[in-house]
């Protein structure tokens, strides 16, 4: 199937970093491609046009740190510092959960996720199984794993029940749904993992060819007391066992030091940074300029709904460029065309993809279009600016994965919302009821 947008204005990624907008344009679709972007018509033929005036054309939204069941606790534990919220609120919570609850849930958050422009996530959660369903039902992008946690020293490798799994998982999904599905490696974070376990699960991952994903130095408490435990700090801690070995996702890096950063660095690890969840739990503000100036991938992330408490990656880019102008005291700290990046093409390298994140002839036809009728939307001066300081996840009209349109003016093409829904008001019946 080959379709024409036409009448669009469209948001094209210069070679030196910056965007232009094409206005009144044309961007063609063939199969799950891109074929064709201009002002003017192409000579080709095409199967269907979609009339697409007053709407803006623009790369879909990756959003890089999430754990999308959460939705099942969204606002639980507020105001709680994130250790008190995990320990005393999450954790128990969690200890309840059934494969039925993270279906109906992963399900639930694909309907705001898809619905509000994200194309493509990077999650980290439990029974990833039924996560891997719902992607492949939904049409949507994800790399998904099997997290690895071991709270006890005495724990060899052989009894750690999560390391096969997580082999599991990637052996049996990695690459499925014609590739929209790809399989990680993933160690929660320092805190909740011993050294032991940690080195044969990099190890691991490294001999398969994996990428890996963890939370790093998010909390200040957290930096100081594997300072206290080891001498080194994680980012030092997870160097030193081989973790950065492979393609690593460090999610938050809210207290990394200039050391930790060169780590980072040399070692090519992309960054997710997580403004709204870092915001609301206290955590501070990651020192992200420092990062991109020293050439680190950063990217964005949501966290999960009890951590934030949505899934809107239109609220992470607006933050992600206001908080750092003013915690600075600079408007010029954080530029818009550098937030775009991040929620685009720094994600899809971030979870390997370099078939999209952009629009251009060529890549994938992961492609989300707002509704520039909007009052909030005219006029529109500077499309980036407008993207990340005026755009709402609701101003979303269509969103296209690998050239098939799963969302459009409030329509879920490939899920049934009221089923989802109803599915997701019986498991948080059955998860509160007493």
């Amino acid at each position: 199937m080959r379709t024409l947008f036409t009448g669009a204005d469209i948001l094209r990624r210069n070679a030196d970093g910056g965007y232009e907008t094409l206005r009144g344009a044309f961007l063609g679709v063939d199969g799950g491609c891109i074929d064709y972007i201009g002002t003017d018509r192409p000579e080709q033929a095409y199967d269907a046009e979609k009339d697409m005036r007053g709407r803006l054309l623009m790369p879909g939204l990756v959003n890089c740190h999430s754990h999308i069941a959460m939705t099942l606790m969204r606002g639980i534990g507020s105001g709680l510092p994130l250790q008190d919220w995990l320990f005393k609120a999450i954790f128990p919570i969690e200890d309840r959960l059934v494969r039925e609850d993270i279906a109906a849930a992963s399900r639930f958050a694909l309907l705001e996720m898809i619905a509000g422009g994200t194309t493509s996530f990077s999650d980290m959660y439990f029974f990833p199984e039924e996560t891997v369903h719902a992607v492949e039902e939904a049409g949507i992008k994800a790399n998904l794993n099997r997290c690895v946690q071991c709270f006890d020293e005495s724990q060899t490798v052989e009894q750690n029940t999560q390391i096969p799994e997580s082999l599991a998982l990637f052996e049996k999904y990695h690459g499925a749904a014609d590739g929209r599905i790809r399989i990680d490696f993933s160690i929660h974070a320092e805190y909740t993992c011993k050294s032991h376990i940690v080195k044969a699960y990099s190890d691991l991952c490294r001999e398969k060819g994996g990428r890996m994903h963890i939370h790093l130095s998010e909390t200040a408490r957290e930096q100081r007391e594997c300072v206290e435990r080891y001498s080194k700090t994680p980012a030092e801690w997870f160097e030193a066992l081989g973790t950065f070995d492979s393609p690593t996702a460090a999610a938050h890096c809210v207290f990394v030091t200039e050391s930790d950063m060169d780590i980072l660095k040399a070692h090519g690890v992309s960054v997710v940074h997580n403004p709204t969840s870092n915001l609301k739990l206290g955590s501070g503000f990651a020192p992200i300029r420092r990062m991109m100036d020293k050439g680190i991938n950063v990217t964005l992330g949501t966290d999960g709904t009890a951590s934030n408490n949505n899934l809107n990656m239109f609220e992470e880019m607006h933050l992600a460029e206001i908080i750092h102008d003013g915690y600075h005291h600079d408007p010029t700290h954080i530029r818009s065309n550098e937030v775009l990046d991040m929620a685009t093409v720094n994600g899809a390298k971030l979870q390997g993809r370099e078939d999209t994140g952009a629009l251009e002839a060529g890549k994938k036809a992961d492609i989300i279009a707002i509704d520039l009728r909007r009052p909030h939307l005219y006029p529109n001066f500077d499309t980036p600016a407008l993207i990340t300081c005026a755009a709402q996840a609701g101003d979303v009209c269509m969103t296209m994965v690998d050239g098939k349109i799963l969302y459009e003016n409030g329509e879920f093409k490939t899920l049934d919302a009221e089923k989802v829904r109803a599915d997701m008001e019986r498991a948080v019946e059955r998860l509160y009821r007493k």
